[in-house]
């Protein structure tokens, strides 16, 4: 069985735990840690977890929003960490102490009865990675910070039952906001954060019949609002917007398996 549970997604922090099952062996991914040690133990006790059920963490790129309490975590816990070369050197090549493990694009991590394979994305960090994660049945997609979809993106994406996808933005409001020009173009260019559309469009790539969550994450508080991503979404894929979950900042989202109802 596969289930996931975002703890909060956006500009100020980001954190998915993914759970994996076959019987009594559950092993639990825990994807990005971008907040401190105190609000994260917070948020996994509201998922009924405690630091130490965690397995493993995947960190997806140094970012803050991303990294967060990472080494902290790991360390306190003894908990190994995944990341690429690229990620691991942005951050200045910390001590892990023999945690740290390389992750690379299209190599498999074996963690039981979860399987979580990276796949780079185009974003201005340096070497991101975004994962799809399976029990050998169902398949979970996780795609954020990217500012277009490659075709190496599409391919990993197909076939999957549920999707936590990034949808930042909305471009007349990002036009219209009070960002700094540079920063603007940060946003909006193609190595920063999918527009509301460009999400749709990877969805109408992506869609098939047992595709039944999709989660929209990464939203900016400044420059998008949940009905107009869950709107925009929602047609792509002829859905009604309530079909759209949208994580939350503050609370991300609830308890959701992958491939059911």
């Amino acid at each position: 069985m596969l289930r996931f549970k975002n703890l909060g997604s956006g500009s100020t922090g980001n954190a998915t735990v993914v759970e994996g099952s076959s019987g009594a062996r559950v092993h639990r991914l825990l994807i990005d840690c971008g907040f401190g040690i105190r609000q994260l133990q917070a948020r996994l006790a509201l998922a009924q977890l405690q630091p130490e059920d965690i397995h493993a963490v995947f960190i997806t790129h140094e970012h803050s929003d991303h990294i967060g309490c990472a080494r902290a975590l790991a360390m306190r816990h003894r908990i190994p960490v995944w990341m690429s070369q690229g990620t691991y050197a942005a951050l200045g090549s910390p001590d892990f102490d023999g945690l740290l493990n390389v992750a690379r694009d299209m190599e498999v991590i074996d963690l039981g009865p979860l399987r979580a394979q990276p796949f780079t994305v185009p974003h201005d960090a340096r070497e991101p990675l975004q994962l799809r994660c399976s029990d050998g049945v169902s398949h979970f997609g996780v795609l954020t910070d990217l500012g277009h979809a490659t075709a190496h993106v599409l391919q990993q994406l197909q076939g999957c039952h549920a999707l936590m996808i990034e949808a930042n933005h909305d471009p007349a409001m990002l036009e219209a906001s009070r960002y700094p020009p540079f920063l603007k173009r940060r946003v909006g260019g193609l190595y920063g954060h999918l527009a509301n559309a460009a999400t749709a469009e990877i969805l109408r790539s992506v869609q098939h019949t047992g595709l039944r969550k999709v989660v929209a994450a990464h939203l900016s508080a400044h420059n998008n609002t949940p009905s107009l991503a869950q709107q925009t979404l929602a047609t792509a894929l002829d859905w009604s917007s309530e079909d759209i979950i949208v994580a939350s900042p503050t609370e991300g989202t609830d308890w959701l398996h992958v491939g059911g109802d």
